[in-house]
């Protein structure tokens, strides 16, 4: 989360496990996105 939202570690940790889960699972579906459009284009790079 940190490295992703440039949050501090203090305000990360002071959020409840939940709510931390919750934005972790927000990351991961930016991360497969952008994962899923970078193959996407590589595959159109492929003649």
């Amino acid at each position: 989360m940190a490295y992703h939202f440039h949050w501090p570690y203090s305000q990360i940790m002071s959020l409840e496990h939940f709510e931390r889960k919750t934005w972790i699972a927000e990351i991961a579906k930016i991360n497969r996105r952008l994962n899923e459009a970078m193959k996407s284009e590589s595959a159109d790079l492929h003649w």
